[in-house]
């Protein structure tokens, strides 16, 4: 069996191994870190052999991390970074280049349809008829997307949402309440196999699925990194959170929103957000814009959209997609039956 996982921000892990009566078996480590001593290397070697196939991740890092010599040094990954790449093997989990991917960059839609194609790309993607994809969304008005799991009333305040005219809609993942305004954000989703993320924990895939985007921000500049769980950010602030949902169709859906220039005096009076959660969305003041990929990069919205799509195609081969009628019509379908209606964005009151 053969595994690789990228840590993100850092070194490539490979791993190869056989399983032989529920034991691990003639394991080796390989990949492009820095370890010493040297012979630290046989170490692990020898720790993770004779571990049960079935051991957990936190099982399998603790055996590696007891075998090291007290002075090693790991540079570019860690136990926790083997571990995942045995359980990718051992879950014979894909990687990004296993795939035709597609990149979809079309016209701006209402918010409402929005959340609904999210769901159907994904369902698409999990049933075989969509191969993977990346979309770039634009947006036709304002609009608060909130999560799966937050309460309405607690979130947006509804005569400040009326009076700016924003529309409040729900999307299908958990997380926090998003502010989004035409120009002044950058968002995509990503639809993609779970096998993809087979053998991570939920913090592990946030991270794996959004590395490609680190990199195009680092190539613009941004000395951007991620912050566990689900936040991309830099030395000068937050630049945007993600989040995710499995579909039991076998499709995990993974989307992101990245502050570019956003009005922060609005979104206070949209959002009902107290002090604590203001100061962690890098907001010192009401008055203040949030920034972080225009004032860091000095880029156009148009421009760092276009690094990143070239960043994605140039790692994982993409190419230009888009959506079909059939989709369109489905998605629409699903805006009459579940997310334009009041019994889904008041789902918890």
């Amino acid at each position: 069996m053969h595994g690789e996982y990228k840590v993100p921000g850092g070194k490539l892990v490979v791993v190869d191994l056989d399983v032989v009566d529920n034991t691990i078996v003639n394991f080796r480590l390989a990949g492009d870190f820095f370890l010493e001593p040297d012979s630290a290397l046989g170490d692990i070697d020898a720790a993770v052999n004779g571990l049960a196939a079935d051991s957990d991740a936190v099982s399998i890092a603790a055996a590696v991390r007891a075998a090291l010599p007290a002075q090693a040094t790991l540079l570019g990954f860690s136990p926790e970074s083997v571990a995942v790449a045995i359980r990718r093997s051992l879950a014979q989990a894909s990687g990004w280049r296993d795939y035709e991917w597609q990149l979809i960059h079309t016209e701006a839609v209402a918010p409402v349809m929005q959340m609904a194609l999210d769901e159907v790309l994904a369902i698409e993607v999990g049933e075989g008829r969509r191969s993977p994809t990346l979309r770039i969304w634009e947006w036709t008005e304002p609009a608060v997307v909130i999560g799966s799991f937050q309460s309405l009333k607690n979130e947006v305040d509804p005569v400040q949402a009326a009076k700016h005219g924003f529309t409040v809609v729900r999307r299908i993942s958990g997380g926090g309440a998003m502010f989004m305004e035409a120009g002044s954000v950058i968002t995509y989703s990503i639809y993609a196999p779970t096998d993809l993320v087979q053998g991570m924990t939920f913090a592990d895939s946030y991270a794996f699925l959004d590395e490609w985007v680190l990199t195009a921000l680092k190539s613009l500049g941004i000395d951007a990194y991620y912050q566990p769980l689900n936040d991309i950010t830099s030395p000068k602030g937050k630049i945007g959170g993600a989040a995710q949902k499995r579909l039991g169709s076998g499709a995990v859906l993974h989307h992101v929103t990245m502050s570019y220039d956003m009005d922060g005096d609005k979104m206070v009076q949209v959002l009902r957000i107290g002090r604590e959660k203001l100061s962690d969305k890098g907001i010192t003041s009401a008055a203040k814009r949030v920034d972080p990929l225009r004032s860091q990069t000095g880029l156009s919205r148009d421009a760092i959209i276009d690094r990143m799509k070239a960043t994605f195609t140039g790692l994982y081969g993409a190419v230009t997609g888009n959506i079909t009628e059939a989709e369109y019509a489905r998605a629409r379908e699903l805006v009459e039956t579940k997310f334009g209606t009041e019994e889904w964005i008041g789902r918890v009151p």
